[in-house]
Protein backbone atom coordinates (compact mmCIF):
# COMPACT_ATOMS: atom_id res chain seq x y z
CA UNK A 1 0.00 0.00 0.00
CA UNK A 2 1.19 3.26 -1.05
CA UNK A 3 1.90 6.18 1.63
CA UNK A 4 -0.09 8.92 1.69
CA UNK A 5 0.16 11.73 -0.32
CA UNK A 6 1.79 14.87 1.76
CA UNK A 7 1.00 18.59 -0.02
CA UNK A 8 2.33 21.29 0.96
CA UNK A 9 2.07 25.68 0.56
CA UNK A 10 4.97 27.62 1.58
CA UNK A 11 4.71 31.27 0.49
CA UNK A 12 7.20 33.92 1.68
CA UNK A 13 5.74 36.46 4.08
CA UNK A 14 7.07 39.96 2.17
CA UNK A 15 3.66 40.73 0.72
CA UNK A 16 -0.05 39.79 0.03
CA UNK A 17 -1.08 36.49 -1.78
CA UNK A 18 -2.18 37.13 -5.13
CA UNK A 19 -4.00 35.19 -7.85
CA UNK A 20 -1.07 32.66 -8.88
CA UNK A 21 -0.59 31.83 -5.07
CA UNK A 22 -4.09 31.17 -4.58
CA UNK A 23 -4.02 28.64 -7.72
CA UNK A 24 -0.55 26.86 -6.09
CA UNK A 25 -2.39 26.26 -2.87
CA UNK A 26 -5.66 24.89 -4.23
CA UNK A 27 -4.21 22.81 -6.55
CA UNK A 28 -1.61 21.35 -3.50
CA UNK A 29 -4.74 21.40 -0.82
CA UNK A 30 -6.69 19.64 -2.93
CA UNK A 31 -4.04 16.93 -4.16
CA UNK A 32 -3.93 16.02 -1.14
CA UNK A 33 -7.23 15.59 -0.05
CA UNK A 34 -8.40 13.03 -3.09
CA UNK A 35 -6.11 10.66 -1.95
CA UNK A 36 -6.51 11.15 1.97
CA UNK A 37 -3.73 12.64 2.56
CA UNK A 38 -2.20 15.59 4.51
CA UNK A 39 -1.77 19.09 3.77
CA UNK A 40 1.09 21.36 5.30
CA UNK A 41 1.57 24.82 5.47
CA UNK A 42 5.12 26.79 5.96
CA UNK A 43 6.10 29.91 5.98
CA UNK A 44 9.64 31.07 4.63
CA UNK A 45 10.42 33.77 6.64
CA UNK A 46 13.90 33.06 6.97
CA UNK A 47 14.39 37.59 4.78
CA UNK A 48 14.35 38.78 8.12
CA UNK A 49 14.55 42.29 6.26
CA UNK A 50 11.63 41.52 4.08
CA UNK A 51 8.85 39.09 5.98
CA UNK A 52 6.18 40.82 8.07
CA UNK A 53 4.05 39.55 11.10
CA UNK A 54 0.84 41.28 9.53
CA UNK A 55 1.55 39.61 6.45
CA UNK A 56 2.00 35.72 8.16
CA UNK A 57 -1.91 36.68 9.52
CA UNK A 58 -3.05 37.75 6.30
CA UNK A 59 -2.07 34.81 4.43
CA UNK A 60 -3.26 32.63 7.15
CA UNK A 61 -6.55 34.85 6.44
CA UNK A 62 -6.77 34.02 2.99
CA UNK A 63 -6.18 30.25 2.95
CA UNK A 64 -9.30 30.41 5.55
CA UNK A 65 -11.08 32.37 3.31
CA UNK A 66 -10.19 30.26 -0.02
CA UNK A 67 -11.73 27.55 2.46
CA UNK A 68 -8.62 25.57 2.69
CA UNK A 69 -7.90 23.69 6.01
CA UNK A 70 -4.25 22.45 7.00
CA UNK A 71 -2.94 19.60 9.11
CA UNK A 72 -0.98 20.79 11.81
CA UNK A 73 0.73 23.85 13.30
CA UNK A 74 2.46 25.93 10.87
CA UNK A 75 6.56 25.80 10.36
CA UNK A 76 8.31 29.03 10.27
CA UNK A 77 11.71 28.54 8.75
CA UNK A 78 13.16 31.59 10.82
CA UNK A 79 12.61 29.10 14.00
CA UNK A 80 14.79 26.23 12.06
CA UNK A 81 17.75 27.79 11.72
CA UNK A 82 19.43 24.98 13.21
CA UNK A 83 18.17 22.51 10.99
CA UNK A 84 19.80 24.98 8.11
CA UNK A 85 23.19 25.37 9.85
CA UNK A 86 23.61 21.29 10.29
CA UNK A 87 23.12 20.28 6.62
CA UNK A 88 25.56 23.25 5.60
CA UNK A 89 27.74 22.05 8.28
CA UNK A 90 27.18 18.21 6.30
CA UNK A 91 28.44 19.84 3.16
CA UNK A 92 31.33 21.68 4.71
CA UNK A 93 32.59 18.36 5.98
CA UNK A 94 32.45 17.03 2.82
CA UNK A 95 34.28 19.52 1.07
CA UNK A 96 31.72 21.08 -1.27
CA UNK A 97 31.26 24.40 -0.01
CA UNK A 98 33.69 27.49 -0.27
CA UNK A 99 33.17 30.79 0.90
CA UNK A 100 32.36 33.45 -1.61
CA UNK A 101 33.56 37.84 -0.48
CA UNK A 102 32.29 38.67 -3.87
CA UNK A 103 29.56 41.36 -3.79
CA UNK A 104 26.97 42.07 -6.61
CA UNK A 105 29.08 44.63 -8.00
CA UNK A 106 32.26 42.44 -8.34
CA UNK A 107 30.52 39.70 -9.88
CA UNK A 108 28.72 42.01 -12.64
CA UNK A 109 32.36 43.60 -13.94
CA UNK A 110 34.04 39.88 -14.05
CA UNK A 111 30.80 38.70 -16.26
CA UNK A 112 30.98 41.94 -18.08
CA UNK A 113 34.84 41.62 -18.82
CA UNK A 114 34.38 37.87 -20.04
CA UNK A 115 33.76 37.45 -23.66
CA UNK A 116 32.02 33.81 -22.94
CA UNK A 117 30.66 33.86 -19.53
CA UNK A 118 28.17 31.09 -19.09
CA UNK A 119 24.31 31.60 -18.32
CA UNK A 120 21.90 29.47 -16.37
CA UNK A 121 18.21 29.67 -15.62
CA UNK A 122 18.85 33.26 -13.65
CA UNK A 123 21.13 34.78 -15.77
CA UNK A 124 24.74 34.64 -15.98
CA UNK A 125 26.24 32.13 -14.14
CA UNK A 126 28.80 32.88 -10.97
CA UNK A 127 32.34 32.98 -12.94
CA UNK A 128 33.99 30.61 -9.52
CA UNK A 129 36.32 33.72 -8.29
CA UNK A 130 36.14 32.63 -4.72
CA UNK A 131 36.16 28.70 -5.55
CA UNK A 132 40.47 29.15 -6.26
CA UNK A 133 41.52 31.00 -3.19
CA UNK A 134 44.91 30.38 -1.80
CA UNK A 135 43.95 28.48 1.58
CA UNK A 136 46.27 31.03 3.52
CA UNK A 137 44.17 34.18 1.93
CA UNK A 138 40.40 32.60 2.68
CA UNK A 139 41.23 32.16 6.02
CA UNK A 140 42.65 35.55 6.65
CA UNK A 141 39.41 36.91 5.12
CA UNK A 142 36.94 34.42 6.60
CA UNK A 143 37.96 36.13 10.03
CA UNK A 144 37.66 39.78 8.46
CA UNK A 145 35.11 39.88 5.43
CA UNK A 146 31.28 39.08 5.73
CA UNK A 147 30.77 36.02 2.93
CA UNK A 148 28.16 33.53 1.86
CA UNK A 149 28.62 30.37 1.30
CA UNK A 150 28.83 28.26 -2.07
CA UNK A 151 28.16 24.84 -3.56
CA UNK A 152 31.27 23.82 -5.40
CA UNK A 153 29.02 22.25 -8.28
CA UNK A 154 31.25 20.11 -10.58
CA UNK A 155 32.43 18.31 -7.16
CA UNK A 156 28.93 17.84 -6.06
CA UNK A 157 27.77 16.56 -9.48
CA UNK A 158 30.75 14.25 -9.58
CA UNK A 159 30.18 13.25 -5.90
CA UNK A 160 26.56 11.54 -6.88
CA UNK A 161 26.55 11.19 -10.26
CA UNK A 162 23.41 11.25 -12.77
CA UNK A 163 20.41 11.69 -11.11
CA UNK A 164 16.84 11.80 -11.87
CA UNK A 165 13.27 13.67 -10.54
CA UNK A 166 9.73 13.55 -11.95
CA UNK A 167 7.36 16.39 -12.70
CA UNK A 168 3.90 15.20 -13.17
CA UNK A 169 3.79 16.97 -16.61
CA UNK A 170 6.93 16.42 -17.79
CA UNK A 171 7.96 12.78 -17.00
CA UNK A 172 10.65 11.81 -16.11
CA UNK A 173 13.48 14.72 -16.02
CA UNK A 174 16.86 13.86 -16.11
CA UNK A 175 18.44 16.78 -12.91
CA UNK A 176 21.33 19.08 -14.45
CA UNK A 177 22.55 21.51 -11.84
CA UNK A 178 25.63 22.54 -13.64
CA UNK A 179 23.82 25.15 -15.38
CA UNK A 180 23.39 26.69 -12.34
CA UNK A 181 26.72 27.11 -11.23
CA UNK A 182 28.30 27.40 -7.94
CA UNK A 183 24.56 28.48 -6.10
CA UNK A 184 24.67 29.99 -2.85
CA UNK A 185 23.85 28.09 -0.16
CA UNK A 186 24.09 30.70 2.52
CA UNK A 187 23.61 34.15 2.21
CA UNK A 188 25.72 36.91 3.71
CA UNK A 189 22.19 38.40 5.20
CA UNK A 190 20.57 35.15 5.56
CA UNK A 191 21.60 32.04 6.74
CA UNK A 192 20.13 29.49 4.28
CA UNK A 193 19.28 30.09 0.78
CA UNK A 194 15.50 29.09 -0.73
CA UNK A 195 17.44 26.30 -2.35
CA UNK A 196 18.75 25.03 0.95
CA UNK A 197 15.92 25.49 3.06
CA UNK A 198 13.06 24.17 0.98
CA UNK A 199 15.06 21.22 0.72
CA UNK A 200 15.30 20.60 4.18
CA UNK A 201 12.28 21.67 5.17
CA UNK A 202 10.25 19.06 2.64
CA UNK A 203 12.24 16.60 3.81
CA UNK A 204 11.21 17.20 7.47
CA UNK A 205 7.91 17.54 6.96
CA UNK A 206 7.71 14.44 4.64
CA UNK A 207 6.25 16.01 1.86
CA UNK A 208 5.50 13.65 -0.62
CA UNK A 209 4.38 15.72 -3.58
CA UNK A 210 5.62 19.52 -4.50
CA UNK A 211 2.93 21.71 -6.12
CA UNK A 212 4.79 24.81 -7.11
CA UNK A 213 4.86 27.01 -10.12
CA UNK A 214 6.00 26.37 -13.44
CA UNK A 215 8.78 29.01 -12.43
CA UNK A 216 10.53 27.27 -10.02
CA UNK A 217 11.19 23.90 -12.44
CA UNK A 218 14.34 24.86 -13.43
CA UNK A 219 15.55 25.35 -9.48
CA UNK A 220 14.27 21.67 -9.17
CA UNK A 221 17.54 20.33 -10.96
CA UNK A 222 19.47 22.05 -7.86
CA UNK A 223 17.05 20.49 -5.27
CA UNK A 224 17.80 17.54 -6.49
CA UNK A 225 21.43 17.37 -6.23
CA UNK A 226 21.27 18.90 -2.57
CA UNK A 227 18.38 15.50 -2.05
CA UNK A 228 21.18 13.61 -3.14
CA UNK A 229 24.64 15.35 -1.20
CA UNK A 230 22.10 15.20 1.98
CA UNK A 231 20.72 12.03 1.97
CA UNK A 232 17.30 13.02 2.11
CA UNK A 233 14.05 11.57 0.31
CA UNK A 234 12.97 12.55 -3.37
CA UNK A 235 9.42 14.22 -3.49
CA UNK A 236 7.35 13.77 -6.69
CA UNK A 237 6.83 17.34 -8.14
CA UNK A 238 3.87 19.13 -9.80
CA UNK A 239 4.88 22.10 -11.37
CA UNK A 240 1.87 23.92 -12.96
CA UNK A 241 1.50 26.79 -15.20
CA UNK A 242 1.54 30.33 -14.36
CA UNK A 243 -1.07 32.97 -14.27
CA UNK A 244 -0.29 35.63 -16.49
CA UNK A 245 -2.49 39.61 -16.47
CA UNK A 246 -3.45 40.63 -19.83
CA UNK A 247 -0.36 42.29 -20.99
CA UNK A 248 1.01 38.71 -20.82
CA UNK A 249 3.31 39.48 -17.65
CA UNK A 250 3.41 36.89 -14.69
CA UNK A 251 2.11 37.90 -11.50
CA UNK A 252 4.45 39.26 -8.82
CA UNK A 253 4.49 41.06 -5.34
CA UNK A 254 7.46 43.18 -6.61
CA UNK A 255 5.37 44.22 -9.97
CA UNK A 256 2.17 45.37 -7.78
CA UNK A 257 0.03 42.36 -8.41
CA UNK A 258 -3.31 42.67 -7.00
CA UNK A 259 -3.92 40.97 -4.09
CA UNK A 260 -6.79 37.84 -2.87
CA UNK A 261 -8.95 40.93 -1.62
CA UNK A 262 -9.73 41.98 -4.93
CA UNK A 263 -11.63 39.00 -5.82
CA UNK A 264 -13.57 38.71 -2.37
CA UNK A 265 -17.47 38.05 -2.20
CA UNK A 266 -19.92 40.12 0.05
CA UNK A 267 -19.24 37.98 2.78
CA UNK A 268 -15.05 38.82 2.26
CA UNK A 269 -14.70 35.21 1.14
CA UNK A 270 -13.00 33.73 -1.45
CA UNK A 271 -14.84 30.19 -1.93
CA UNK A 272 -15.98 31.06 -5.71
CA UNK A 273 -12.90 32.08 -6.68
CA UNK A 274 -11.56 28.71 -5.28
CA UNK A 275 -13.85 26.73 -7.26
CA UNK A 276 -13.10 28.87 -10.43
CA UNK A 277 -9.27 28.05 -10.31
CA UNK A 278 -10.64 24.08 -10.01
CA UNK A 279 -12.64 24.28 -13.11
CA UNK A 280 -9.86 26.07 -14.59
CA UNK A 281 -11.71 29.40 -15.30
CA UNK A 282 -9.83 32.73 -14.30
CA UNK A 283 -11.62 35.92 -13.24
CA UNK A 284 -11.23 38.67 -16.29
CA UNK A 285 -8.26 40.09 -17.70
CA UNK A 286 -6.03 37.03 -16.51
CA UNK A 287 -5.10 33.74 -18.40
CA UNK A 288 -2.90 30.69 -17.44
CA UNK A 289 0.75 31.00 -19.69
CA UNK A 290 1.33 28.70 -22.45
CA UNK A 291 5.04 28.15 -21.56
Amino acid sequence: MSEPIVSRFAPSPTGRLHLGHALSAVRAHDLARAAGGRFLVRIEDIDATRSRPEHVDAILADLAALGLGWDGPVWHQSRRLDAYAAALDQLRDAGLLYPCFCTRADIAREVAASLSAPHGPDGPVYPGTCRALPPGLRAERLARDPHSWRLDMAAAVARVGPLDWHDATAGTIRADPLGHGDVVLARKDAPASYHLAVTVDDAAQGVSDVVRGRDLFAATHVHRLLQALLGLAVPRYHHHPLIVSADGRRLAKRDGAPTLDRFRDADGRLDDLAQKLRAGRLPLGFALATA
